[in-house]
């Protein structure tokens, strides 16, 4: 974290990072002190798998916690009118044809990517790739699994 990074996602990315934030603090940060307890009651801390375990999960809590607290910090929404409709930017939803399937993608910041629910990173080969061109263009991706071409059948904000 010694680098400042700017995190680009949607507004409705900030709000899942927020809400993620709130049920760590709120939820999960007392269920684990709950299990650290329990643990603790078990009685010798050195042989206690229940305890080094719970002790983990705290770790792993406390530090996505940073994270999440680390982005909302350096977070740049992405603006509705900096989405471009005659062109693709972060925020555009674009309908590739890959391989003969089309589908709709929306094109977000690396920190909301998924591509089960169809959000491809700018960063990612395919979504870099798609950045600053047309509708109708063909397009080609450097992806792990070789050179792609697709087109960009359609794009809107």
């Amino acid at each position: 974290m010694a680098d400042e990074k700017e995190f680009v996602v949607t507004a409705e990315g900030k709000a899942e990072l927020e809400q993620e934030l709130d049920t760590l603090k709120n939820v999960t940060r007392k269920e684990v002190s709950a299990k650290i307890k329990e643990a603790r009651s078990f009685g010798d801390l050195s042989e206690n798998a229940e305890y080094d375990e719970a002790k983990n999960e705290q770790a792993e809590v406390e530090a996505r916690i940073q994270e999440i607290e680390y982005m909302l910090k350096y977070v740049r929404i992405i603006d509705d009118e900096d989405i471009k409709s005659d062109v693709v930017t972060p925020g555009s939803q674009v309908q590739l044809n890959i391989a003969g399937k089309e589908d709709w993608y929306t094109i977000v910041g690396s920190t909301e990517a998924d591509p089960y629910k169809k959000k491809l990173s700018y960063e990612s080969p395919i979504g870099a790739a798609c950045l600053n061109h047309k509708k109708g263009e063909k397009v080609k991706a450097q992806t792990p699994g070789g050179e792609m071409e697709f087109e960009i059948v359609d794009i809107k904000r």
